[in-house]
C-alpha cells in the first residue's frame, strides 16, 4: 500500500461518486489525446483508459509509477517526471489536460499549462476550491487577482462542482473544486508576457492605487485608464488596454 508523501503534496481520490462525475465532465472520446498530470494511485486514470485509445500520465513519484506499471495496460504511457519541467511538445495535439494538482505547486503548473496554450483543446482539473475562486472571481472582489486576470484573458473559465475532504485519503484541510479551461476562440492579447509583467506590477501592493503600482512603466498621460484606483476594480479588457499602452511606450 502506498503511504501518501507530504512532499509531493499527496492526497489520493477515492469517492466513487465523485470519480463517475469527474469523468463524466471530461466526456472522453475514443481518439482524445488526454494527459494526466499526477495519476496517483490511478483512481481517475483507470477509468480513463476504458475510454480512450492511449493516456499520457506525467507522474513524479517513482512508487506511485511502479503501482501505474503493474496495472500492465498496454494503452498507459508513463512519463516519469517534473511536470514543470514536461515537453508538452512530445505529445500528440490538441492536448486535453486532465488531474489532481497537488496544492504546493498549482499556481506554477497552472502557468506553464497557460504558456503552452497553442496545444491544448481544454482542461479539467481538480485544484484547492479556493484556487479555483480566485481563477474565476471577477473585478472588485477581493479574491480577483493575478491568477483571475491570466486565467480569464486565455480561458472560459467554469467552476463546476466542490469536492469534499473526505472524498481523500488522507483528507485534505481544504475542500477542493473541478473546474473546466476551455481556450477562448479569440485570446483578448497575443502577448501574454507583457500582460503578465503588467498584471503582476499591478497586483504587487494591492492596497495601493495603480499610478504607484506601475510608475515604473506607464503614467497617467499615456493610458485612458484611470489609475487613480485600484487593480482590483479593474476589468480584463482595462488590463488588455493598459498592457496595448505600456507597449506603445516601448
Amino acid at each position: 500500500m502506498h503511504k501518501a508523501r507530504k512532499r509531493f503534496g499527496q492526497n489520493f481520490l477515492i469517492d466513487h461518486i465523485i470519480i463517475d462525475r469527474i469523468i463524466a465532465t471530461i466526456a472522453p472520446k475514443r481518439d482524445d489525446n488526454l494527459l494526466e498530470i499526477g495519476p496517483g494511485q490511478g483512481a481517475i486514470t483507470l477509468p480513463l483508459l476504458d475510454y480512450v485509445e492511449q493516456l499520457n500520465v506525467i507522474e513524479i513519484d517513482r512508487h506511485l509509477i511502479s503501482i501505474l506499471e503493474s496495472l500492465e495496460r498496454s494503452n498507459l504511457i508513463i512519463h516519469q517526471g517534473d511536470v514543470l519541467k514536461f515537453d508538452l511538445n512530445i505529445l500528440p495535439t490538441p492536448i486535453r489536460v486532465v488531474g489532481n494538482l497537488p496544492y504546493n505547486i498549482s499556481s506554477p503548473v497552472l502557468f506553464h499549462l497557460l504558456e503552452n496554450l497553442d496545444k491544448i483543446k481544454d482542461m479539467t482539473l481538480m485544484l484547492q476550491k479556493e484556487v479555483v475562486e480566485r481563477m474565476a472571481a471577477n473585478n472588485g472582489s477581493k479574491i480577483y487577482g493575478r491568477l483571475s486576470v491570466m486565467m480569464q484573458a486565455f480561458f472560459d473559465v467554469q467552476m463546476i462542482f466542490t469536492v469534499p475532504p473526505e472524498s481523500f485519503n488522507p483528507a485534505p484541510r481544504v475542500e477542493s473544486a473541478i473546474v473546466h479551461l476551455k481556450p477562448l476562440r479569440q485570446p483578448k492579447t497575443k502577448d501574454m508576457k507583457a500582460l503578465e509583467k503588467v498584471v503582476k506590477l499591478a497586483f504587487s501592493q494591492r492596497r495601493q492605487t495603480l499610478r504607484n503600482c506601475l510608475k515604473s512603466i506607464l503614467t497617467q498621460e499615456q493610458t485612458d485608464i484611470e489609475l487613480s484606483q485600484r487593480a482590483e476594480m479593474l476589468t480584463i479588457d482595462n488590463f488588455i488596454t493598459l498592457t496595448q499602452d505600456y507597449e506603445t511606450q516601448h
